[in-house]
């Protein structure tokens, strides 16, 4: 368990200005012998916030919020004590030691020799890229040039190639480096053998830089077959994928000169954007967008951050996950911390770098210009997919348009988009008003959410318990709209139950998923951790049929932090095979779903103003769906028992 000592915490906290740090987040005015500003954490008009110079202390007396420097580096930055004791350590350029068990951990001098090793390494594959007379490097040079990254393009984004068997080891053992420090950096790991060897082979290689421009991790392609397509660096002292962005030390000042950032999903998508004259564009790193993420693009982009989706299947999965981010920010209320967080989809398929070859930079300069703000752009994806002149479908679909507005059902803007999806869906506006005021927020899926609480640390709650209505996401009364540890029932904590059981089973039984991919994608998940979960499992699957369950369970890890465990927990009841387990657990969940939209339909039943033709068709597809869901679960009692 990692630990800091007192003494270096004191040393860190004399080193800070609390004004200096507050400062970069909300402009501070005198009033007194105080420093008075907006409250970044709630929505207000008038200064509330309190900074005190001689004490070093904070206190809002709007939302009650206050504390030490580190208090507010933890609730801005949304980092645990440690992490925030780290990054102030950072910026004052002080050398601490954290412990762990019995051994040291990494301290800034190490980072710094970490940091070389990434860039030493980067150096050895350009070379590799470069001059290596191989057939593998000169497929690598051709598939790049195929893409039209060519010598300068490679040279400007230092692009290079891996030739892995130990090359790199015996580069960097030359060069004085350890092989301790190798693995830290992830670029070796030990062998079955005990010997060191290169973590990348017969790769193109793009480098990860900082926003400061220093080399801290690598992504490589594979060259010709083979899986993984992607490989990303592991999390490292200087890594962690959740906090970076690929392009961004290049695109932080065309970021600031336009105020807007675009966010893409690869890596050479950045560079073919970047290299036709958009060069305000960022990729993650093998996850979907985190809060992190935002924040990091709101202090280069002060305008608009345009998530540009892939037109295939899986662009269109990350966009329905996009609208998580879906909260006050977006607000008018919001005032000067407002958000604009838009969208936009590419037509045909095609991803940014496709696009920009067919169609060129000019048309997808148009086309972000028609970017929707996220609310709208997901209104409209909820209303296109059903035919609206189908009443059923009407009625579900002006429900789950509503539901988006959850986050922010007492702002003037939810207002505004209830009283047009009514328009849209034939429902008065009174009764759309209605529904709006009686959703019950639900919060929302973040990187440290947990199933369930775990032990205590150092580094404090990886779980931060919120007690359902409190915070996050929503629906209507009548659906299921509870947290994760907080149930009104004991069939809330089976449905929960079964998430995680099927969740868990399949993942460990990959060749069994083939049926259940399509469904996934589907079911309604009441828990946002599952369906964080379930979306990357879906993804990985997609992309690797054949990945068996070790290598599954590591990588939906890397996607959604803290998966593993509830993933590794679940078991086959004995006398039961995997199939067989995952069926029943499917049905469960499916017949859940059909429970969820009966009660939403009954509800919009009594609030909607129907034509007695409109009436007598709703109230028939209602009596519909009650008499499948009694079908279904009567052939269900009679299936396997799940114990």
């Amino acid at each position: 368990m990692a630990r800091i000592s007192d003494a270096d915490i004191a040393r860190v906290r004399e080193a800070t200005d609390l004004v200096a740090v507050v400062q970069d987040v909300a402009p501070l005015k005198p009033k007194g012998r105080d420093l008075w500003c907006c409250c970044p954490f709630h929505q207000e008009k008038t200064p509330s916030m309190k900074v005190d110079p001689s004490t070093q202390l904070w206190h809002c007396f709007g939302c009650g919020e206050g504390g030490d420097v580190f208090g507010f580096v933890m609730k801005s930055e949304d980092l645990s004590f440690p992490e925030a004791v780290r990054l102030l350590a950072d910026r004052a350029h002080i050398d601490i030691v954290e412990e762990e068990g019995r051994g040291p951990r990494t301290t800034q001098n190490q980072k710094l020799r970490l940091k070389e090793v990434c860039r030493e390494t980067a150096e050895f594959y350009h070379g590799q890229l470069m001059r290596n007379p191989a057939p593998e490097a000169a497929d690598a040079r051709n598939y790049l040039a195929g893409r039209g990254f060519k010598t300068p393009v490679a040279k400007r984004w230092m692009l290079g190639f891996a030739p892995g068997r130990g090359a790199l080891v015996r580069h960097l053992t030359s060069k004085g480096f350890s092989g301790e420090e190798m693995t830290l950096a992830n670029v070796a790991l030990p062998g079955r053998d005990g010997r060191l060897r290169d973590r990348f082979f017969n790769r193109i290689m793009f480098p990860i830089f900082d926003a400061s421009g220093d080399c801290i991790a690598f992504g490589g392609r594979v060259v010709g077959k083979g899986e993984p397509k992607y490989l990303n660096s592991q999390e490292t002292p200087l890594f962690h994928k959740s906090k970076v962005l690929y392009g961004l030390d290049k695109a932080k000042a065309s970021m600031a000169a336009s105020g807007v950032a675009i966010v893409v999903e690869g890596y050479t998508d950045v560079i073919s954007l970047a290299e036709a004259g958009i060069a305000n564009v960022v990729a993650t790193l093998g996850t979907a967008l985190t809060a992190q993420h935002i924040r990091l693009l709101s202090r280069h982009a002060s305008k608009q951050i345009i998530y540009l989706f892939d037109g295939d299947e899986a662009g269109q999965r990350a966009s329905d996950r996009a609208l998580g981010f879906i909260d006050s920010s977006m607000t008018p209320e919001a005032g000067r911390t407002k958000t604009e967080l838009a969208a936009v989809t590419l037509p045909d398929n095609l991803d940014p770098a496709e696009f920009v070859a067919a169609k060129g930079a000019d048309a997808l300069r148009q086309l972000l210009a028609q970017a929707k703000p996220l609310l709208e752009y997901g209104i409209d994806r909820k209303l296109a997919r059903v035919d609206l002149r189908n009443t059923n479908a009407r009625m579900q679909a002006m429900v789950e348009a509503i539901n988006l507005l959850a986050p922010i059902k007492d702002s003037i803007l939810a207002k505004h988009y209830a009283v047009e999806i009514a328009g849209r869906t034939q429902v008065r506006e009174e009764d759309a008003l209605q529904l709006l005021a009686k959703l019950t927020p639900l919060r929302r899926y973040e990187a440290r959410d947990e199933v369930s609480a775990p032990a205590p640390s150092d580094d404090g709650p990886v779980y931060e318990e919120v007690p359902a209505g409190e915070e996050g996401y929503g629906a209507p009364d009548g659906a299921v709209t509870l947290g994760f540890r907080e149930a009104a029932s004991r069939g809330e904590m089976n449905r929960l139950r079964f998430e995680r059981d099927f969740l868990g089973v399949l993942a460990q039984n990959p060749a069994a998923s083939a049926p259940y991919l399509e469904a996934m994608a589907a079911v309604r998940w009441h828990a946002p951790f599952n369906e964080a979960v379930a979306f990357a499992l879906v993804d990985q699957l997609y992309r690797n049929p054949a990945i068996d369950a070790a290598a599954l369970v590591r990588a939906v890890e890397q996607q959604v932090p803290r998966a593993g465990a509830m993933l590794s927990a679940q078991t086959v009841p004995e006398g039961r095979t995997a199939e067989e387990h995952l069926a029943f657990a499917m049905e469960e969940l499916q017949i859940g779903d059909m429970e969820d939209s009966l009660a939403e339909m009954r509800m919009a039943f009594q609030s909607a103003a129907f034509t007695d033709e409109q009436r007598r068709e709703a109230f028939a597809s209602i009596t519909a769906l009650n008499q499948t869901i009694n079908q279904r679960k009567a052939a269900h009692s009679r299936s396997i028992p799940v114990g």
